[in-house]
């Protein structure tokens, strides 16, 4: 799961509200109504917690005549629960796709022109990630970037800048919010260069 996903989750239920609408959903589907009569809160002030956990799919509604029900996406919920351990699941993953010095170099040497643009980015794994790496070393650590200047870091070693930004961010490479982009800590690389 991307770093920014597993942040909005957090942010959305980092709300008291929110967790005891979660919590009420746990034991079955409610109306606005309901729950705000539960939580001795305004009506209007269930709608908005309630988007709020609807935009990031931990809830989903459906309607029954004039009436709409609201059900907690269980399966969701613990996906994005359990995604911070899947984070500390991938550095074990990172270690079993250990490259050394000379495959690292070999597969520079083969996916990189001499006048250092990228011939192809690699559909295999682990030289995908050689790539990418070898790629950001580019990106300064501690700044933050707008989405142009990381599209005109990329843009000298390859035209498709866009395939490479989504592949540091899905690799967690880097961090993205908000169209700003930040290096990640290196521990959270799934190869370190």
């Amino acid at each position: 799961m991307q770093l920014d996903k597993v942040v909005q989750f957090h942010k959305v239920l980092g709300d008291p509200t929110r967790i005891k609408i979660v919590t009420l959903l746990k034991h079955g589907p409610l109306h606005g109504q309901a729950i705000a009569n539960k939580l001795g809160l305004r009506p209007s002030t269930i709608t908005h917690h309630v988007a709020k956990l609807r935009d990031t799919g931990l809830i989903f509604q459906r309607r029954d005549r004039n009436t709409i029900y609201f059900y907690l996406d269980e399966k969701k919920l613990e996906q994005n629960a359990k995604a911070i351990l899947a984070m500390g699941e991938e550095t074990r993953m990172k270690q079993e796709m250990q490259v050394n010095e000379k495959e690292k170099l070999s597969i520079i040497k083969n996916f990189f022109a001499k006048d250092g643009t990228l011939k192809q980015i690699p559909s295999q794994r682990k030289k995908k990630l050689v790539v990418l790496a070898y790629l950001i070393r580019q990106i300064e650590p501690g700044r933050i970037y707008e989405e142009k200047e990381i599209n005109e870091v990329i843009l000298p070693f390859h035209e498709d800048y866009a395939t490479i930004r989504r592949e540091w961010i899905m690799n967690h490479f880097m961090y993205r919010s908000n169209n700003q982009y930040e290096l990640n800590p290196k521990e959270m690389w799934p190869l370190i260069f």
